[in-house]
């Protein structure tokens, strides 16, 4: 009889054991992320945050937490307001416990419960307004208990321990509601915890907004901490606002631009015809397969070397990079042959594959424009992006930097006037 009792001590606390071993693993790369604005402003007004490594993304709140955790289940899938839990008493409970929260907004809220196996033990839906709502728990088996309440983009999570079998048939009844009268124009001051998945060595990328301006930064998380973004105006002509990252010691565009006005307000020539366009000797710009619509947004405008020249298609304070600051770009990254994977964008919504050694680390997300070139035609676009420098070698030629979709590699190139993306740099 003793031995049969030693053994199944024995065997009680291996499994103890083991629990704590399993919730220590999945505390692992457990970090909390917050945002902070400075410089331009010291207000975050959106956050959005791309996980490069796994082709993931989520937009938040500048003033919600990013919670980055190792492993994320239908239990542990959280977003929390600023109270943030659910609240059981008594916890333990005995014949019943009473359950309450508050919800920021109202609309259509689910209420699950789940054993410490993650088996969903009951589930209730209400249509509930903003505020404070009282539930009763009753008929709950011996254990431990996770309740997660959803509604719409906010979900809220407690723990109810049960140390004595109450088990019948398991009830969760609405009792009473405090209700908090909606402000004028919205909630405000709330505060949500946003759960994302995350592995250790991840790389993030992260596209902070505030007003019209917007800032790039990408981060591989080890620990909870803020992330400032430093925010800088970058808006041209056209009224369109660029994000700007830093790399190094300098600040680029993170898009291609795309205005159809010098810094003056004049317009640059719309040139759509390829025999016009192969014998300009004065500015233009177009759009690749001159359809807008289709191309603006995502890979911008091309222009010849003429438009580049007159040193003023970048918004006021910035201008077309140089050769020599793709140079020390490039000797930033680690030379030639692995900057242009550095830059690329990730994945082959844009690339074509293989897109070799993209890893996007600088945020400076590098696309596959393409080219208008000779006979005004256009060219590769998903395979090659080329950037002008205002850098001449004569009348028909000039310095550019392209990157490949089969390669790594930022090859400097001296080209015909051909039409080419821009990336601008701050003055």
């Amino acid at each position: 009889m003793k031995t049969t009792l030693y053994y199944l001590k024995l065997a009680t606390c291996i499994l103890i054991v083991m629990q704590v071993i399993s919730i220590m693993s999945l505390q692992a790369q457990d970090y909390l992320i917050t945002f902070a604005g400075e410089g331009g402003s010291s207000t975050v007004n959106t956050v959005n945050v791309e996980n490069l490594t796994q082709g993931k993304s989520v937009t938040i709140n500048g003033t919600d937490i990013l919670h980055l955790k190792a492993v994320v289940t239908d239990i542990e899938n959280t977003l929390s307001d600023e109270a943030g839990k659910v609240i059981f008493y008594p916890n333990p409970m005995k014949d019943f416990a009473k359950m309450k929260f508050t919800l920021p907004m109202t609309g259509e809220t689910i209420i699950s419960m789940y054993d410490v196996a993650g088996r969903k033990i009951i589930q209730k839906q209400d249509l509930l307004e903003r505020g404070q709502h009282t539930y009763r728990i009753e008929g709950v088996g011996q254990g431990l208990y996770t309740v997660i309440v959803s509604s719409g983009r906010y979900k809220l999570s407690g723990t109810l321990l049960c140390p004595q079998s109450r088990k019948n048939v398991t009830r969760i009844e609405y009792e009473d509601a405090s209700f908090i009268k909606e402000e004028e124009n919205g909630i405000k001051g709330t505060t949500a915890e946003i759960e994302m998945q995350y592995n250790a060595g991840d790389r993030l990328k992260l596209t902070a907004v505030s007003g019209s301006k917007s800032t790039v930064i990408t981060d591989v998380p080890t620990s909870s901490k803020t992330i400032d973004f430093s925010f800088v105006s970058c808006t041209d002509k056209d009224g369109n606002n660029y994000p700007v990252v830093k790399i190094g010691t300098q600040l680029w565009m993170a898009e291609n631009l795309k205005t159809t006005r010098y810094s003056d307000g004049t317009e640059i020539p719309l040139v759509t015809d390829n025999t016009e366009w192969i014998k300009l000797t004065t500015p233009g710009y177009c759009w690749y397969k001159n359809d807008d619509a289709t191309y603006k947004s995502t890979y911008g405008a091309m222009y010849n070397w003429h438009a580049v020249n007159s040193g003023k298609i970048c918004p006021a304070g910035w201008h077309v990079s140089t050769d020599a600051e793709w140079t020390i770009l490039k000797h930033y990254l680690g030379g030639e042959s692995v900057a242009g994977g550095k830059l690329k964008e990730t994945g082959f919504l844009h690339w074509t594959t293989p897109n070799t050694g993209a890893t996007n680390e600088t945020g400076f997300t590098a696309l596959p424009g393409g080219f208008r070139g000779d006979g005004g035609t256009f060219n590769g676009l998903k395979n090659i992006g080329y950037w002008w420098s205002p850098t001449s070698g004569g009348t028909s030629n000039a310095w550019s930097n392209s990157m490949y979709w089969s390669g790594s590699d930022v090859f400097t190139m001296y080209s015909d006037i051909y039409g080419f993306s821009v990336r601008c740099v701050i003055d």
